[in-house]
């Protein structure tokens, strides 16, 4: 299949005259129709009932229309990316952020960043449970925010932002939001929400544990705004990190004798191959002063 084949057959089925077809497309009518039957033989049925004045599209010629459609509109994208990046204009950069990765202190940084590069745009994406930075060398994102990875890809320049500790939340309103740090065996005395997507859970629960602190979920969730609202409501606490917490009203104290931590990188593909604007972010997101 050939892409002037797709846009003949747009053209002929918006006309439904292979004369007025051939003539937008700019190609004699033979060679449209000739175009057209390869097409047609390729896809395995006919696209397009022939019948003078009442030519109309089949089945199949309705649905591949509707999919040609697409076809075109992901092409012009194309050009006008591609347009844009030959002449240094407007560029979007996606940006991949762990769900676990609170929004919190980074609106102020893509705002700095986006002051300093007046012809990019960040499209944010949510890393899916399925993915990791090897989306980056994939080409999916320009870039990954997320904790850092036990093994981190050797194509991939990865720069530290902040580290931030596991700490405990709960309502602002909670017997427990009274203290300025919480012992351990107070937990035992509410409900409390597991964090599914947490990638230190192992690690939180078998801490507690050790210490004879068995805690048991009464709510699971790998959605952080659920569990979050959850917490924020007073219906539970929960163990997360402390520049996550986003909900109205969820506040968080630390534990006495817990001491756990994670550091949040931002991941890029190594060397001249990553792109100059995504490399210049990741640059200022590694000087960029995190509260």
């Amino acid at each position: 299949m050939e892409l002037n084949q797709v846009s003949y057959f747009i053209n002929l089925a918006d006309t439904l005259n292979f004369t007025a077809a051939a003539r937008l497309s700019g190609v004699s009518q033979p060679s449209l129709t000739r175009a057209i039957r390869r097409l047609e033989e390729e896809l395995g049925g006919p696209l397009i009932y022939r019948d003078g004045k009442n030519s109309r599209l089949t089945g199949l010629g309705h649905d591949v229309e509707a999919e040609f459609q697409r076809v075109m509109v992901a092409l012009k994208s194309v050009r006008n990316h591609s347009e844009n990046w030959a002449r240094g204009g407007h560029r979007v950069l996606n940006v991949a952020v762990a769900p676990s990765v609170g929004p919190k202190e980074f609106a102020a940084f893509f705002e700095s960043a986006l002051a300093e590069m007046p012809s990019i745009e960040i499209k944010l994406h949510s890393l899916q449970s399925n993915e990791d930075t090897s989306e980056v060398l994939s080409g999916k994102y320009h870039a990954c925010i997320l904790p850092r990875e036990k093994k981190p890809q050797r194509k991939l320049d990865v720069r530290r932002l902040f580290r931030e500790r596991f700490v405990l939340g709960c309502s602002a309103n909670h017997r427990l939001a009274a203290s300025e740090i919480v012992r351990g065996e107070d937990l035992l005395k509410f409900p409390f929400v597991d964090r599914l997507r947490c990638e230190v859970r192992d690690q939180v629960l078998d801490h507690f544990a050790r210490r004879d602190l068995l805690m048991k979920p009464r709510f699971r969730s790998d959605r952080e705004d659920w569990v979050q609202r959850f917490v924020a409501d007073g219906h539970a606490i929960c163990i997360l990190p402390e520049r996550s917490a986003t909900a109205h009203g969820l506040v968080t104290r630390p534990i006495d004798g817990f001491v756990l931590e994670r550091e949040v990188v931002i991941a890029t593909v190594s060397g001249s191959t990553a792109t100059v604007e995504i490399r210049k972010i990741a640059q200022l997101a590694a000087r960029y002063e995190w509260n």
